[in-house]
């Protein structure tokens, strides 16, 4: 078992192997022991311990693709440097090309339903593809030229080296190999080609294509799990330098700076560019009038694009006649950052018009809430897919044929552009284990995606962070869930699970428990601590609440380890007021008494009938409770307490229905108008998770009472969150009226 996993995976057992009422006391301990134990290599604070290593992959690769029968050749260097304690006597490396493979585990291990209406993509599916994908490893050899052993395990090789690397060795190989490019159309894949038929050109958009270094770390050891495809990449850092080949009329964009521009660039390209560095708005460099012209003809020379990146997990290119291209400077830290879009005119004239723009604000507002973009280019490239890479991204956008688009698709294509430009800090530079953890890059990355979105439009659409965005999935059967602390193959409803859920917790954490001033410093101590470094789940929970002294323990467990939520009820509210006539009987009664024990028998204590003024009252409806108060039978000596004369008590009854243990917000509307919020945090449960009383004593009279009047809470159930109740429309039911009207 692997060593973190473990401890993580015995907490989710824990949790599931007890019924609810066994939660009962449990809410607020601490994770603990549960969490793993702090070592050198990482603190109890959540940082980097002392002792902290990782190791590290150099490459130096030479790639080229054959346009008239889209295949990808390449050969490579790779140099690995042992930076830990353990001796090494073999390499894994990732083969994630593999994964198209027809026998891949992939379609194997799937399932699948059929009936006598399935689509046509369902049936493609169940039968599969029959396309020859895959790698093809044609050697690997040691630098003088000799064959290395290597054992090819579906999506993982390993290399048997003839040396022992101890701490400090470094091992260089090489390795051959070449692959059909899946049209990603046809068999799907996050990289890939997209053929036009329309001009008869194609747009490659390439990444996975070339085996890579798998991460050997101080948790998982070798991380060398097989990739199914939804469980993304976990890679070491390290310096690159490609020459990409292809023809000579095609554009390309990459990872990285190109290092050849006055080979492969017009003089009149590069002068675009060294005006695009301090332009105020994107400058075009090939138009859309000049890639039009190159797709009518096909160059048979070729021309070689080398590009060089500095300390990046990995490497990703684009590649086509029929891009056009933009870019823009913008100024982070002190340095220059050029901005780029690629796109065929089929995403015109939404990518122009928006692209660049969009890849500027998103770098500027995660440098704001995370550290400063530190690479020297930002790319997004319209190759209708969602990925990215460091450095570049793919995604989507296209209008209609006549350029005509609608706000949803505007908006989904700006989104997708944060979103995966994002990426370049989660998980590209914060580098966490993918193939374990979606919630680490995707969930946290949504998150800020959201911010984001909201700082580029205040009224922006976002689909995933509002609280009240989550409710339909966080109230749906819980046989269709899993905690957040799921391995990313298991994950059931992938995107509500690891995207939505978590930006929405996070967004909960920042607005509603923590407040931005202590959220934002804790994630940006975050995000500077594990910055090209490999985090895990509990050294984000520890940094989190040691950054900003707010125990989180509580809410770790209950949004992400368990299914529960939100639905907390107004149970009862009881008005309670001070009796002036009843306070001056009781008061002189005592006067008369000196003190002394009367030996007359009171008659509530003889009949159990009460005095005048305490006779017991009917319980009243609901709706007529906040109109009636209760007398205070409490005696109060003249000139103490006063002041509590003239208050009104409300006597608040909750209860915790979903299970999630949250702040209390509630508004208290008075009868003059006017309206008042109190916030109580989450810690009022800690006593009892499932019911709480509190009473409020106000100056003014209550006309009714809202819970999470905000919505702020993701609560699945409105309709219990007024008092005196009320009832609630539902979006259907609004429609419907609104329909009739």
């Amino acid at each position: 078992m692997k060593k973190l996993v473990f401890p993580f995976l015995c907490l989710y057992l824990a949790f599931s192997s007890y019924g609810q009422n066994d939660f009962e006391g449990r809410k607020f301990e601490q994770l603990g022991t549960m969490l793993p134990t702090p070592n050198a290599y990482r603190s109890a604070n959540g940082a980097p311990g002392p002792e902290y290593w990782q190791q590290r992959a150099d490459y130096d690769i030479d790639v080229e693709i054959n346009d008239d029968n889209q295949t990808l050749h390449g050969s490579e260097i790779i140099t690995y440097t042992n930076n830990s304690p353990d001796p090494l006597s073999y390499l894994w490396l990732q083969l994630d090309q593999n994964v198209r493979n027809i026998n891949a585990d992939t379609y194997s291990t799937s399932t699948s339903t059929i009936s006598s209406n399935n689509s046509e993509g369902k049936i493609k599916n169940i039968i599969g593809h029959q396309f020859d994908l895959g790698y093809k490893i044609l050697e690997v050899k040691d630098l003088d030229g000799n064959d290395l052993p290597y054992t090819i395990n579906k999506t993982m090789m390993r290399v048997d080296i003839p040396v022992t690397l101890n701490k400090g060795d470094k091992y260089s190989f090489s390795v051959k190999w070449y692959y059909n490019i899946n049209d990603r159309n046809k068999v799907g894949g996050r990289s890939g080609m997209e053929y036009f038929p329309e001009d008869g050109n194609y747009l490659y958009s390439i990444a996975q294509f070339f085996p890579r270094m798998a991460v050997y770390d101080d948790v998982n050891g070798w991380q060398n799990k097989q990739f199914l495809g939804r469980g993304e990449f976990t890679l070491p850092f390290g310096d690159y330098k490609v020459r990409i080949t292809v023809p000579a009329d095609h554009v390309v964009g990459a990872t990285g700076i190109l290092q050849n521009p006055e080979k492969v660039l017009t003089s009149e390209q590069r002068a675009l560019l060294e005006k695009a560095m301090t332009a105020t708005e994107p400058v075009i460099i090939v138009s859309q009038k000049e890639a039009t012209e190159k797709e009518k003809k096909h160059a048979k020379n070729k021309k070689t694009w080398e590009f060089h990146a500095d300390d990046v997990r990995d490497f990703a290119f684009a590649s086509s006649r029929k891009f056009i291209w933009d870019a823009m400077g913008v100024r982070i830290g002190g340095r220059t950052i050029m901005a780029m879009s690629y796109y065929p005119k089929e995403a015109n004239p939404l990518y122009e018009e928006y692209s660049t723009k969009v890849v500027v604000h998103t770098i500027k507002t995660y440098s704001k809430y995370t550290i400063d973009y530190p690479y020297p280019v930002a790319i997004s490239v319209e190759a209708s897919n969602g990925m990215e890479y460091p450095m570049i991204c793919f995604n989507y956008g296209r209008p209609d044929k006549n350029g005509k688009y609608s706000k949803r698709l505007k908006h989904g294509m700006i989104s997708v552009i944060i979103h995966e430009v994002g990426h370049n800090f989660f998980p590209m530079i914060i580098n966490s284990d993918e193939r374990q953890w979606t919630w680490m890059d995707e969930g946290l990355n949504t998150f800020v995606q959201y911010l984001t979105e909201k700082e580029w439009n205040p009224n922006y659409p976002s689909r995933r962070g509002p609280p009240e965005k989550i409710v339909p999935y966080m109230k749906g059967s819980k046989d269709y869930m899993v905690p957040i602390m799921t391995n990313s193959e298991q994950i059931k409803q992938f995107g509500n699970n690891a995207y939505a859920k978590t930006a929405t917790a996070l967004n909960i954490l920042r607005e509603t428990v923590m407040g931005p001033e202590l959220f934002d410093y804790a994630f940006k101590q975050y995000c500077e601590r594990w910055a090209f470094k490999h985090p895990t789940p509990s050294d984000f929970f520890r940094t989190m609440e040691d950054a900003s002294a707010v125990d989180l323990d509580w809410f770790w467990k209950g949004w992400f380890y368990t299914t529960d939520n939100v639905d907390i009820e107004i149970q009862d509210v009881t008005w309670y007021k001070y009796d002036v006539k009843i306070e001056r009987e009781l008061t002189a009664g005592k006067e008369k008494n000196n003190g002394k024990k009367s030996k007359q028998k009171d008659s509530r204590e003889t009949d159990g009938v009460d005095m005048k003024g305490f006779t017991p009252e009917e319980e009243l409806p609901p709706e007529e409770k906040l109109l009636t108060p209760k007398p205070l039978k409490i005696s109060i000596d003249e000139g103490s307490s006063t002041q509590a004369k003239d208050l009104n008590f409300y006597e608040v009854k909750l209860k915790n229905d979903g299970g999630l243990v949250m702040p209390v917000i509630l508004q208290f509307n008075y009868r003059d108008g006017s309206s008042e919020v109190k916030r109580i945090p989450a810690e009022i449960w800690r006593m009892n998770e499932k019911e709480i009383t509190k009473v409020f004593a106000l100056e003014k009279e209550v006309a009714n009472i809202v819970l999470d009047p905000f919505k702020e809470t993701a609560d699945v159930n409105e309709g219990n969150n007024y008092f005196p109740p009320k009832e609630i429309q539902s979006d259907f039911q609004k429609f419907k009226n609104k329909k009739s009207d």
